[in-house]
Protein backbone atom coordinates (compact mmCIF):
# COMPACT_ATOMS: atom_id res chain seq x y z
CA UNK A 1 0.00 0.00 0.00
CA UNK A 2 2.78 2.42 0.90
CA UNK A 3 4.52 1.70 -2.39
CA UNK A 4 1.37 2.49 -4.38
CA UNK A 5 1.09 5.89 -2.67
CA UNK A 6 4.55 6.89 -3.83
CA UNK A 7 4.35 5.38 -7.31
CA UNK A 8 3.13 8.73 -8.62
CA UNK A 9 6.45 10.34 -7.66
CA UNK A 10 8.56 7.89 -9.65
CA UNK A 11 10.02 9.26 -12.85
CA UNK A 12 8.25 7.70 -15.87
CA UNK A 13 10.34 5.65 -18.31
CA UNK A 14 9.88 4.79 -21.97
CA UNK A 15 12.02 1.95 -23.29
CA UNK A 16 14.25 2.37 -20.25
CA UNK A 17 14.75 6.10 -20.92
CA UNK A 18 13.68 8.48 -18.09
CA UNK A 19 11.20 11.09 -19.28
CA UNK A 20 11.83 13.62 -16.51
CA UNK A 21 13.73 15.88 -18.93
CA UNK A 22 10.82 15.85 -21.37
CA UNK A 23 8.32 16.62 -18.60
CA UNK A 24 10.56 19.49 -17.46
CA UNK A 25 10.87 21.06 -20.90
CA UNK A 26 7.25 20.51 -21.96
CA UNK A 27 5.82 23.55 -20.09
CA UNK A 28 8.04 25.84 -22.15
CA UNK A 29 6.32 24.58 -25.31
CA UNK A 30 2.98 25.88 -24.02
CA UNK A 31 4.16 29.49 -23.89
CA UNK A 32 3.14 31.52 -26.96
CA UNK A 33 5.97 32.75 -29.11
CA UNK A 34 6.05 36.56 -29.24
CA UNK A 35 5.69 38.04 -32.70
CA UNK A 36 6.84 41.26 -34.35
CA UNK A 37 3.36 42.76 -34.61
CA UNK A 38 2.27 45.66 -32.43
CA UNK A 39 -1.12 44.07 -31.87
CA UNK A 40 -0.99 40.48 -30.62
CA UNK A 41 -3.57 38.07 -29.33
CA UNK A 42 -4.89 38.03 -25.79
CA UNK A 43 -2.72 35.09 -24.73
CA UNK A 44 0.47 36.93 -25.67
CA UNK A 45 -0.77 40.05 -23.87
CA UNK A 46 -1.51 37.99 -20.76
CA UNK A 47 1.93 36.40 -20.95
CA UNK A 48 3.66 39.79 -21.23
CA UNK A 49 1.63 41.20 -18.33
CA UNK A 50 2.40 38.17 -16.14
CA UNK A 51 6.13 38.29 -16.88
CA UNK A 52 6.20 42.02 -16.16
CA UNK A 53 4.40 41.49 -12.85
CA UNK A 54 6.74 38.66 -11.82
CA UNK A 55 9.86 40.63 -12.73
CA UNK A 56 8.58 43.68 -10.85
CA UNK A 57 7.87 41.69 -7.69
CA UNK A 58 11.25 39.95 -7.76
CA UNK A 59 13.35 43.01 -8.60
CA UNK A 60 11.77 45.38 -6.08
CA UNK A 61 13.99 44.30 -3.12
CA UNK A 62 17.16 44.39 -5.26
CA UNK A 63 19.35 47.32 -6.17
CA UNK A 64 20.49 48.06 -9.71
CA UNK A 65 23.34 45.55 -9.58
CA UNK A 66 20.84 42.77 -8.91
CA UNK A 67 18.72 43.66 -11.94
CA UNK A 68 21.19 41.72 -14.08
CA UNK A 69 19.59 38.59 -12.64
CA UNK A 70 16.11 39.58 -13.81
CA UNK A 71 16.07 37.18 -16.77
CA UNK A 72 17.32 34.20 -14.75
CA UNK A 73 14.97 34.71 -11.81
CA UNK A 74 11.92 35.46 -13.97
CA UNK A 75 12.57 32.42 -16.17
CA UNK A 76 13.01 30.21 -13.10
CA UNK A 77 9.80 31.54 -11.57
CA UNK A 78 7.87 30.87 -14.79
CA UNK A 79 9.31 27.35 -15.12
CA UNK A 80 8.51 26.36 -11.53
CA UNK A 81 5.05 27.89 -11.71
CA UNK A 82 4.07 25.99 -14.86
CA UNK A 83 5.59 22.69 -13.70
CA UNK A 84 3.81 22.89 -10.34
CA UNK A 85 0.45 23.74 -11.88
CA UNK A 86 0.65 21.15 -14.66
CA UNK A 87 1.56 18.54 -12.06
CA UNK A 88 -1.91 18.92 -10.52
CA UNK A 89 -3.57 17.57 -13.65
CA UNK A 90 -4.59 13.89 -13.64
CA UNK A 91 -2.10 11.34 -15.00
CA UNK A 92 0.76 13.82 -15.02
CA UNK A 93 4.21 13.75 -13.44
CA UNK A 94 5.53 16.63 -11.34
CA UNK A 95 9.34 16.92 -11.67
CA UNK A 96 9.52 19.30 -8.71
CA UNK A 97 8.50 16.49 -6.35
CA UNK A 98 12.00 15.08 -6.95
CA UNK A 99 14.52 16.36 -4.40
CA UNK A 100 17.37 15.76 -6.85
CA UNK A 101 15.87 18.19 -9.37
CA UNK A 102 15.11 20.86 -6.77
CA UNK A 103 18.64 20.61 -5.41
CA UNK A 104 19.99 20.86 -8.95
CA UNK A 105 18.14 24.18 -9.25
CA UNK A 106 18.85 25.49 -5.75
CA UNK A 107 22.52 24.67 -5.25
CA UNK A 108 24.07 26.27 -8.39
CA UNK A 109 22.02 29.46 -8.03
CA UNK A 110 22.79 29.75 -4.31
CA UNK A 111 26.48 29.15 -5.04
CA UNK A 112 26.39 31.80 -7.77
CA UNK A 113 24.98 34.39 -5.33
CA UNK A 114 27.63 33.45 -2.76
CA UNK A 115 30.51 33.67 -5.25
CA UNK A 116 29.16 37.00 -6.51
CA UNK A 117 29.39 38.41 -3.00
CA UNK A 118 32.85 36.97 -2.35
CA UNK A 119 34.12 38.45 -5.62
CA UNK A 120 32.57 41.91 -5.39
CA UNK A 121 32.60 42.57 -1.63
CA UNK A 122 34.44 39.83 0.27
CA UNK A 123 34.64 41.74 3.55
CA UNK A 124 30.90 42.43 3.69
CA UNK A 125 30.01 38.86 2.67
CA UNK A 126 32.25 37.33 5.33
CA UNK A 127 31.02 39.91 7.82
CA UNK A 128 27.58 38.25 7.80
CA UNK A 129 29.14 35.30 9.62
CA UNK A 130 29.88 37.38 12.71
CA UNK A 131 27.48 40.02 14.07
CA UNK A 132 29.03 43.29 15.20
CA UNK A 133 29.67 43.59 18.92
CA UNK A 134 29.86 39.86 19.58
CA UNK A 135 31.70 38.97 22.85
CA UNK A 136 35.08 37.41 22.22
CA UNK A 137 34.32 34.02 23.88
CA UNK A 138 31.28 33.56 21.62
CA UNK A 139 33.05 34.32 18.34
CA UNK A 140 34.04 30.70 17.41
CA UNK A 141 30.59 29.33 18.24
CA UNK A 142 28.74 32.04 16.30
CA UNK A 143 31.00 31.63 13.28
CA UNK A 144 30.28 27.89 13.22
CA UNK A 145 26.52 28.44 13.65
CA UNK A 146 26.29 31.11 10.95
CA UNK A 147 28.46 29.07 8.58
CA UNK A 148 26.20 26.04 9.08
CA UNK A 149 23.07 28.13 8.49
CA UNK A 150 24.66 29.51 5.32
CA UNK A 151 25.56 26.08 3.96
CA UNK A 152 22.13 24.54 4.56
CA UNK A 153 20.32 27.25 2.60
CA UNK A 154 20.22 25.31 -0.70
CA UNK A 155 19.11 22.18 1.17
CA UNK A 156 16.30 24.16 2.81
CA UNK A 157 15.21 25.51 -0.57
CA UNK A 158 15.06 22.07 -2.16
CA UNK A 159 13.45 20.28 0.79
CA UNK A 160 10.81 22.99 1.28
CA UNK A 161 9.64 22.80 -2.33
CA UNK A 162 9.73 18.99 -2.43
CA UNK A 163 7.94 18.49 0.90
CA UNK A 164 5.10 20.91 0.21
CA UNK A 165 4.29 19.52 -3.24
CA UNK A 166 4.68 15.89 -2.16
CA UNK A 167 2.45 16.33 0.89
CA UNK A 168 -0.27 17.98 -1.18
CA UNK A 169 -0.26 15.27 -3.84
CA UNK A 170 -0.36 12.52 -1.23
CA UNK A 171 -3.26 14.16 0.59
CA UNK A 172 -5.24 14.52 -2.62
CA UNK A 173 -4.63 10.85 -3.45
CA UNK A 174 -5.69 9.67 0.02
CA UNK A 175 -8.91 11.71 0.02
CA UNK A 176 -9.78 10.64 -3.52
CA UNK A 177 -9.30 6.99 -2.55
CA UNK A 178 -11.53 7.52 0.49
CA UNK A 179 -14.17 9.17 -1.68
CA UNK A 180 -14.20 6.23 -4.09
CA UNK A 181 -14.34 3.67 -1.28
CA UNK A 182 -17.22 5.44 0.50
CA UNK A 183 -19.31 5.99 -2.62
CA UNK A 184 -21.11 2.64 -2.44
CA UNK A 185 -21.17 2.40 1.36
CA UNK A 186 -22.03 5.91 2.58
CA UNK A 187 -22.97 8.20 -0.33
CA UNK A 188 -23.58 11.22 1.94
CA UNK A 189 -20.10 10.99 3.44
CA UNK A 190 -18.70 10.47 -0.05
CA UNK A 191 -20.28 13.75 -1.21
CA UNK A 192 -18.76 15.50 1.80
CA UNK A 193 -15.30 14.14 1.04
CA UNK A 194 -15.75 15.22 -2.58
CA UNK A 195 -16.31 18.78 -1.42
CA UNK A 196 -13.26 18.53 0.79
CA UNK A 197 -11.29 17.21 -2.18
CA UNK A 198 -12.43 20.16 -4.30
CA UNK A 199 -11.39 22.65 -1.63
CA UNK A 200 -8.06 20.86 -1.19
CA UNK A 201 -7.42 21.03 -4.94
CA UNK A 202 -8.00 24.78 -4.89
CA UNK A 203 -5.63 25.02 -1.93
CA UNK A 204 -2.99 23.01 -3.78
CA UNK A 205 -3.20 25.38 -6.75
CA UNK A 206 -2.43 28.22 -4.35
CA UNK A 207 0.37 26.22 -2.71
CA UNK A 208 1.93 25.45 -6.11
CA UNK A 209 2.00 29.15 -6.98
CA UNK A 210 3.21 30.26 -3.54
CA UNK A 211 6.02 27.71 -3.37
CA UNK A 212 7.35 28.73 -6.78
CA UNK A 213 7.31 32.36 -5.66
CA UNK A 214 8.94 31.61 -2.29
CA UNK A 215 11.72 29.57 -3.93
CA UNK A 216 12.71 32.40 -6.26
CA UNK A 217 12.09 35.15 -3.67
CA UNK A 218 14.52 33.53 -1.21
CA UNK A 219 17.12 33.31 -3.97
CA UNK A 220 16.66 37.02 -4.67
CA UNK A 221 17.07 37.79 -0.96
CA UNK A 222 20.26 35.73 -0.85
CA UNK A 223 21.43 37.72 -3.86
CA UNK A 224 20.61 41.00 -2.14
CA UNK A 225 22.83 40.05 0.81
CA UNK A 226 25.80 39.63 -1.52
CA UNK A 227 25.47 42.69 -3.74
Amino acid sequence: MNLSFFDQFMSPHLLGIPLILLSTLFPALLLPTPGNRWITNRLSTLQSWSLHLIAKQLMTPLNKNGHKWALILTSLMTLLLMINLLGLLPYTFTPTTQLSMNMALAFPLWLATLLTGLRNQPSASLGHLLPEGTPTPLIPALIMIDTTSLLIRPLALGVRLTANLTAGDLLIQLISMATTALLSIMPAISILTTLILLLLTILEVAVAMIQAYVFVLLLSLYLQENI
